[in-house]
């Protein structure tokens, strides 16, 4: 084995920190509301879609994706990926999506949020059968959905208070999901206080029954909605449903509904009009002024 010099060592280290992302716990010690959950969040291969999973997350963690140095441009978003409040799809839903907005100059946070257990190693098999009756999954997430949204409102909190070490603006803090995150993400801003409201907001295909809060809040939260007409599950009335709410409460209000793309389309190329969604997303955040033209 040869010797490798101190000089080496340093190159790699420095080169390893360049590209490691910072994972921030969002809470000292353990999670409030789930003390007791011993178990490990573990990851699941998806190998029809060449994509990662992640189940089990007992302990809610925010991936901070930060630009390139010069690049940031203020604004800042937190991701959080769907899957039914039992995975989530963070490679499509999550890193795509944060290594996007960093192309944009955008500071970008992945959450992971509590979910609920998988007795097994393949989560997408235990999930499959539930998705055939939302009643029975809703019942089983609703526990876990009260604590997901105050990782959420705990993750707004976090990021506003440390926003000068981020080099953000504590006025330009947005939060985005898919599906379940979607369903996140109008809970935390239906159920927020002044110092974890985002700023703005986009659901993205959500599951509108799921929702926390009761009304559209009065504080000014521009929205962007994106879904497919042709969503498997449905789904696609509720985007219709909570664009027609927050136009109604005189929100600043934005829906995409494309013809095709089903459910779950995130950052995949599916050949149709939604694979526009995202830079549609980008000429709103232009005309919100949270990006630059």
């Amino acid at each position: 084995m040869k010797r490798i010099n101190g000089s080496v060592i340093i190159i790699l280290f420095c080169l390893a920190s360049v590209y490691a992302q910072e994972v921030i716990p969002l809470y000292e010690g353990l999670a409030p509301g789930s003390e007791s959950w011993n178990w490990s969040e573990a990851t699941y291969k998806n190998e029809a879609l060449n994509l990662n999973i992640v189940y089990n997350v007992s302990q809610p963690t925010l991936t901070a994706f930060l630009p390139d140095e010069g690049k940031a441009n203020g604004t800042s978003i937190i991701v959080a990926p769907g899957g039914a409040f039992h995975i989530l799809s963070i490679d499509n839903e999550g890193y795509a999506v944060a290594k996007w907005l960093n192309s944009k100059g955008i500071t970008a946070f992945v959450l992971k949020y509590r979910l609920v257990k998988s007795e097994s190693e393949n989560p997408i098999a235990e999930l499959m059968p539930l998705m055939a009756d939302f009643n029975k999954l809703d019942q089983i997430n609703a526990p876990v959905v009260q604590m997901a949204n105050q990782d959420g409102l705990a993750a707004v909190k976090y990021v506003r208070e440390h926003a000068a070490g981020f080099g953000i603006e504590p006025d330009r803090i947005g939060f985005m999901g898919f599906s379940a995150g979607a369903t996140l993400t109008l809970s935390v801003a239906q159920t927020a206080t002044e110092e974890n409201r985002p700023d703005f907001i986009a659901p993205i295909y959500p599951y509108e029954k799921a929702v926390l809060g009761i009304a559209v809040p009065e504080a000014r939260i521009p929205v962007f909605i994106a879904a497919a007409s042709d969503d498997e599950l449905g789904l696609a009335l509720h985007s219709v449903d909570i664009y027609t709410k927050w136009l109604n409460a005189k929100q600043p209000a934005e829906l995409h509904m494309y013809e095709k793309g089903g459910h779950g389309f995130g950052m995949q190329k599916k050949h149709t009009t939604s694979d526009h969604w995202i830079s549609d997303f980008e000429t709103w955040l232009k005309f919100q002024k949270f990006i630059p033209e």
